[in-house]
């Protein structure tokens, strides 16, 4: 016996909805975004990639001790599993060879100087000026220096005699210690080639310019930077990071960053040197500035995942989204390759899901003769339109930070006058939120007034069909659809209505102060009144009229 067309349409209608919901959840589980990145897609990106801990044992295997102790601090904030075994070869590298801790390692290149493997009185990593500030120090470095036959070793000693000085005492001058120090510093990098390429080009236009001018001009921001450097970075660690850096303006980042954020330096350096990319320096400082401590909690998310999830969160540089869908690895590893085709698949799968919704809810108040070739037509254009706004709301609601401003960063550069003595530094004072995502109460907001608009134009549509089912004249009719004109406004007065009791929520503080959600109702209902209006009871208004 053969199903009646009725049971066959609504067979149809749900098999429809079953599909759109199957189809808008796929999409929604593809873990890529266009204003964040997902966490499993950086867990597929660091899949199989050296974790921080196996990156610390390649720097003790260097002989760059400094640096692997930063690293193993990090990898202890991210819970590395190896983090011990490090632990272990610094202990075993202490006590064989204590001189080299206070320095970072063993440099030939400094060894003549101070005697590295003699060093007594510093059993763990020390910052560099420690040692360049003393003046039997600094003599030995100025009689090696000026036997260099490097030009731009001689336009660094001449600085010495500068008196225009900026925030400085002139080196020449009793308390122009911290002064002189630097200069001998930034002479035995450059003369060691400690320094990038490009940073070395940098300093040599800038202390050219300094001693043409008599004064220190453009090059004491980074005398400032490197003596907030030097105060806490022993000398290997220092020089790993200036030749990583490009620029003064990122060494000059680096500072800013080693002042605002001091417990969590080992994170930033260990980011720095752990994405071996020429840029990776560089990008990690734009990422820190730009998203604050909630980018330093994302910087940290990375870092435990290996070198290739901090590489695709440095090349994408937005935010991690931690309200993302779960997603397989095997996903994640396929979407990896080709991002943006995935997300364009992902939002065209919010719009398909969500038109096969609304066809099957459709199907299920369909009358008679209503799929003909004209209403056929006129159906796929309602249905893309709803569908199209559906997918904007998915679309918003799995982007939470696509409409959300991003708040100040905490970290955002400053002007700032140092003290060049050794007193202890005032944190910075916290005025300002981190980075989050759109609140859970606002998607909960949008996502019920489009619920609420979605079935008033289900309960509009329902009543035009029954009045198109009664047996009487199309005056009758006509007149009848006239006298809903109340309820196909319907919309409108739930989408003010929801306005207003949002508005009123937010001023007695249930719910946070967001406008999206309290003038989303409003245009919901707009929207529902429009479509109804035109799309449905204009039509059939017309088609009555004709008829009588």
């Amino acid at each position: 016996m053969s199903a009646s067309p009725r049971t066959r349409v609504k067979f149809s209608a749900v098999a429809l909805v079953g599909v759109g919901i199957l189809v808008a959840v796929a999409a929604w589980s593809l873990p890529v975004n266009l204003k964040s990145v997902s966490p499993a897609l950086l867990r597929a990106a660091g899949e199989g990639t050296p974790s921080l801990g196996s990156f610390g044992r390649e720097l003790v295997d260097s002989e760059k001790f400094g640096p692997a102790a930063l690293v193993l601090v990090a990898a202890r904030a991210v819970h590395d599993p190896r983090a011990p075994v490090l632990e272990g070869l610094l202990n075993d590298v202490a006590i064989k060879q204590p001189g080299l801790m206070a320095w970072g390692g063993w440099d030939p290149f400094l060894d003549p100087l101070f005697r590295l493997r003699q060093t007594e009185g510093h059993p763990t990593s020390t910052p560099v000026l420690t040692f360049f500030i003393p003046e039997r120090a600094r003599e030995t470095l100025r009689k090696y220096l000026a036997n260099s036959g490097s030009q731009g070793v001689q336009s660094l000693l001449a600085l010495r005699e500068i008196q225009n000085t900026g925030r400085f005492v002139p080196a020449a001058r009793p308390g122009g210690q911290p002064l002189d120090a630097l200069i001998l510093l930034t002479g035995l990098l450059f003369q060691g080639e400690r320094l990038s390429r490009p940073l070395q080009l940098e300093l040599r236009g800038l202390t050219d310019e300094a001693e043409k001018t008599k004064t220190l001009g453009e090059l004491e921001p980074f005398l400032l930077d490197l003596l907030a450097l030097g105060r806490r970075l022993d000398w290997t660690q220092l020089t790993e990071l200036l030749r990583r850096t490009e620029s003064t303006k990122t060494v000059g980042e680096y500072a800013h960053l080693a002042r605002v954020a001091p417990d969590q330096l080992a994170l930033i350096y260990s980011a720095a040197l752990f994405s071996d990319s020429p840029d990776a320096a560089d990008k990690v400082a734009v990422y820190l500035i730009q998203y604050g401590k909630a980018g330093l909690e994302d910087v940290r998310l990375a870092l435990g995942h290996g070198k290739g999830a901090v590489k695709q969160l440095l090349l994408r540089q937005v935010p991690i989204n931690r309200i993302a869908a779960p997603a397989l690895n095997r996903v994640a590893a396929l979407v990896l390759p080709h991002p943006q085709f995935v997300l364009v698949l992902k939002y065209f799968g919010y719009v398909l899901g969500a038109f096969l919704v609304l066809r099957g809810l459709d199907r299920t108040l369909a009358l008679p003769g209503d799929y003909g070739a004209s209403s056929t037509s006129l159906f796929h254009v309602k249905s893309g339109v709803l569908a199209v706004m559906l997918a904007g709301l998915m679309v918003i609601a799995s982007e939470p930070f696509l409409l959300k401003a991003t708040p100040p960063s905490e970290f955002q550069l400053r002007l700032r006058l140092p003290v060049l003595v050794a007193t202890s530094e005032v944190p910075p004072p916290e005025n300002s939120q981190p980075v989050s995502p759109m609140d859970p109460s606002t998607l909960l907001s949008i996502a019920l007034f489009a619920a609420l608009q979605i079935a008033m134009y289900f309960i509009c549509l329902q009543k035009i069909r029954e009045v198109a089912r009664q047996e009487v004249p199309p005056l009758i009719k006509l007149r009848l659809m006239e006298n809903e004109d109340n309820l196909f406004d319907g919309g409108l007065y739930i989408g003010i209505a929801g306005t207003a009791t949002a508005l009123v929520l937010q001023v007695l503080k249930v719910l946070p102060g967001d406008l999206l959600a309290a003038y989303s109702s409003n245009l919901f209902g707009i929207t529902c009144v429009a479509l109804v209006k035109i799309r449905h009871v204009r039509p059939y208004k017309r088609e009555l009229i004709m008829d009588s």
